[in-house]
């Protein structure tokens, strides 16, 4: 191609040199003629050579693409456009009059041959959600692919060409992250305040006051981050929060946990299940709330608005704009706090943007937890664990053990090839070394037996990320006592500003992979030993029972909700009152401008 180009140039230096000697023979026009034939020759070579470029504006642009350099700029903008058009979901949900639309409203799109009739009974939502993996209709995957492949590229390249470039947050940095976003809180203030303010700020003071306990046989020290802070923090819990329920919305939505008892929402439907059924928590007095429940299922919400192939919220979204339009004409609550003390509480991988627009203000407790990409806001979000439940009437069957002398393989993964970190993981060990068992999706078996006895019987149980950083494997390796080995960049684990979760489970960054076997054997058995016990008593946060229990999973994602309600709202109250202070110095002058009041930690009631 140099070659060629250098034949050009030469060509143009002696039509130059015969133009000019030749100027006085040859007519203008002809002249003329010859430099157009040549500049033709030129475009013509070039457009020969690079097909897909823009030609006039590789000859005469100074913003020139690079051969061999960097990849020009209008790839990356034509990709970047492709994909905000995708992606530009919640934004197509246009704002609609403050009144709650049923599901038989004209005004929103139901999928076809989708019945609405309310049902007491439980729906089916497929015949293998028990699996591991989520039993995605096609619909759902194509969705996922859309958003991770905007421009519909086919995806031919192996599991080696695949480069995991996003930036990690370490788990020690996640902490510093917490305390930060804890510290600038920007939660609304109560525009009126309540009886229930200084009901949290008094049980604020108590819990950052706490004395050390640590002598509760029932929990371990090494375990928790504080053990003392969490359990004053529990105990208030239990002795003062009070939780109301809305009783709007229509079933299946909203008020049928039954819906999502089984299978790997379940964690939306048991809370919802346990936390309709307490006596203890729950009050029928707003008024004596801290605490405002919104009882709908993520799940149920896909099932019935998502359209087919239509890779659009918008129906979900404005489903859950009118409700909450319909509460806040309804009563003042919500207006009172702009929902910063209201919490839902949903396991579907949508959840973050389907709710970031009309109920971002919310305690999001979720599934999808990923701090980096789907807008998780650490410090105001909760990590919702996501369990898999097979019987209803007995959610802890096949709750089994097995000591660590009978655990023989070195680590175990099987499941379905969602995302782009489980090939790479099949890829490097799959079939490659006997202590590493990692496969793709099992046979079937009953009751997922084989699945199982490989989890009951490997050291170290892989949970690697699918389409999203939450995997069900993370609380299936503690159910089945195996050391969870956490491959999901920015995942967010649950309970995370209670638990000390390096001292129980092995996380590993994606990038690693390939040195996945060096890391775990490079873990001393005297160190494994002591991860492995430590699995098995933090087993009691990750059980759901029939009925719940102290310090269950229950307990423990309401515990969340908790911390973070009076941790915000009692840095709002400091914030007032340095506000107040600094108010009355500049108000204040001569010889009494020296001694100013205490600052009064009480609010005025109405």
């Amino acid at each position: 191609m140099a070659a060629a180009l250098m034949q050009i140039l030469v060509f143009n230096h002696h039509l130059f040199e015969y133009s000019f000697t030749m100027g006085h023979e040859l007519e203008t026009k002809r002249f003329v003629w010859l430099i157009a034939v040549v500049f033709a020759m030129v475009m013509m070579f070039q457009y020969i050579e690079f097909p897909n470029a823009d030609v006039a504006s590789s000859l005469f642009s100074a913003n020139k693409g690079q051969i061999g350099g960097k990849t020009a700029h209008f790839h990356a903008s034509n990709i970047s456009n492709i994909s905000n058009s995708h992606n530009n979901i919640s934004d197509a949900a246009t704002l609609i009059p403050p009144t709650f639309l049923p599901l038989n409203s004209p005004n929103v799109t139901l999928p076809t041959a989708v019945s609405t009739t309310p049902s007491n009974h439980t729906i089916s939502l497929g015949p293998n959600t028990s699996d591991p993996d989520r039993d995605e209709s096609k619909s759902f995957k194509d969705f996922k692919e859309l958003q991770k492949n905007p421009a519909h590229r086919d995806n031919k390249s192996s599991a080696e060409d695949i480069v995991l470039t996003r930036d990690v947050v370490t788990i020690s940095e996640m902490h510093d992250m917490l305390a930060h976003n804890r510290a600038s809180s920007r939660s609304m203030k109560p525009r009126w305040s309540s009886a229930v303010d200084q009901e949290l700020l008094d049980a604020k003071f108590q819990i950052e006051n706490a004395h050390v306990n640590d002598n509760d046989p029932t929990l371990y020290p090494p375990l928790y981050i504080n053990v003392s802070r969490f359990k004053r923090s529990y105990e208030l819990m239990e002795k003062t929060l009070k939780v109301y329920i809305y009783k709007e919305g229509e079933k299946p939505i909203f008020h049928q946990p039954q819906a999502v008892l089984k299978g790997i929402y379940a964690s939306e439907g048991w809370f919802m299940k346990n936390m309709k059924a307490s006596q203890h928590f729950v009050t029928k007095q707003p008024k004596q709330a801290h605490l405002f429940y919104i009882p709908f299922s993520s799940r149920m919400l896909e099932e019935k608005l998502y359209v087919p192939d239509s890779h659009s919220h918008k129906n979900m979204v404005r489903y859950l704009k009118n409700y909450l339009d319909l509460i806040a004409g309804k009563y003042n609550f919500w207006n009172r706090t702009g929902g910063s003390d209201h919490f839902f509480v949903a396991c579907h991988d949508w959840t973050p943007s389907i709710t970031k627009k009309y109920m971002n203000t919310c305690i999001r407790a979720m599934c999808n937890s990923d701090v980096k990409r789907e807008g998780f806001n650490l410090g105001k979000d909760v990590s919702l664990p996501e369990t898999i439940v097979s019987s209803v009437k007995n959610p802890l069957r096949e709750f089994g053990k097995k000591p660590a002398s009978q655990r023989s393989t070195l680590a175990f993964f099987a499941g379905r090839m969602h995302g782009k970190v489980r090939p790479i993981l099949l890829h490097h060990w799959e079939n490659k070394d006997p202590e590493m068992k990692i496969f793709g999706k099992l046979p079937k078996s009953k009751n997922n037996r084989n699945y199982i006895q490989f989890m009951k019987s490997s050291k170290y149980c892989i949970c690697a990320k699918g389409y999203e950083v939450n995997s069900p494997r993370v609380v299936e390796a503690i159910f089945y006592e195996c050391v969870p080995v956490i491959i999901s960049d920015n995942f967010v684990p649950p309970f995370f500003e209670v638990l000390n979760w390096e001292s129980f489970a092995v996380f590993v960054k994606e990038k690693d992979i390939p040195n996945l076997k060096n890391i775990l054997i490079s873990i001393p058995e005297t160190q494994y030993l002591v991860m492995q016990e430590r699995v098995k008593k933090v087993q009691q946060h990750f059980l759901w029972h029939v009925k719940p229990m102290k310090y269950d999973i229950f307990h423990m994602i309401l515990h969340s909700i908790w911390n973070i309600s009076e941790t915000a709202f009692a840095m709002r109250v400091t914030e007032e009152i340095v506000l107040l202070t600094s108010m009355q110095k500049q108000t204040h002058s001569g010889p009494s401008s020296d001694v100013l009041p205490e600052p009064q930690t009480h609010l005025s009631r109405q």
